[in-house]
């Protein structure tokens, strides 16, 4: 698992991918950030709440690869019969991933220390906004490296990941238009937004934790069945 996830962390850097994401996102998170100096408060969950849009459409940039890439060059081939555990293949492409996105959003932390430097800022609040932050990205991966493994190019990857997650986004407008509640409620349940706008407000809910976790488990297990299948076949 640690080798892949070395691989995968020089591929980023040594091609423009992790660079673009790096760029797109400190832009509109500064962007952002400026807004709140602007309105002259401490109050840093505008650039939280902004920033889920901004993943919906940087994620698929970031996870497009991951799986997609060995496909097209046939060195999945070297790793599906060599006697390596595919659970620690995808760990390792997901984990990767990931810390590019921590990697990126660590500079809400930074943006937060120079809240603090004029005003003392709600740290429980701003802790939960980073921890709300890191589990919805976590579900976003996971997603975005399942779709990835299904295809063996990089475009079809990044727009099938754009796809599913304009659906997520629209979730909670989809829910709106049914005209039975209890229909409208189970979709709602699903709701990436309502869930993540819950942290985004301080409010730390065990349910939305759980959910976001069980996104992403559920996601990495199947792209190990995907690359169990690819191996048998």
């Amino acid at each position: 698992m640690f080798a892949i996830l070395k691989r995968e962390m020089q591929n980023y850097f040594a091609s423009p991918i992790g660079y673009i994401f790096l760029a797109v996102f400190y832009f509109f998170a500064g962007m952002f950030f400026s807004s709140v100096l602007y309105a002259n408060t401490t109050d840093i969950t505008y650039v939280f709440s902004s920033l889920f849009t901004v993943l919906i459409f940087i994620i698929p940039l970031l996870t497009m690869r991951s799986m997609s890439e060995d496909k097209k060059q046939k060195t999945d081939q070297l790793l599906l019969t060599s006697p390596i555990n595919l659970s620690g293949l995808v760990m390792g492409k997901f984990l990767a991933a990931f810390l590019m996105y921590c990697i990126a959003l660590a500079v809400t932390v930074v943006y937060s220390l120079i809240l603090a430097a004029f005003a003392a800022p709600e740290w429980s609040v701003v802790i939960g906004n980073i921890f709300g932050a890191l589990i919805l990205g976590a579900a976003l991966i996971a997603i975005g490296v399942f779709i990835s493994s299904l295809t063996e190019n990089q475009l079809i990857a990044a727009v099938g990941s754009f796809a599913v997650m304009m659906f997520i986004m629209m979730i909670d407008g989809f829910a709106s238009l049914i005209p039975v509640d209890f229909i409208a409620n189970i979709i709602l349940s699903l709701s990436f937004m309502s869930r993540y706008e819950d942290f985004v407000s301080g409010i730390l809910n065990i349910s939305n934790v759980l959910f976001f976790v069980s996104i992403a488990v559920v996601f990495i297990f199947l792209t190990v069945r995907v690359l169990e299948r690819r191996r048998w076949n």
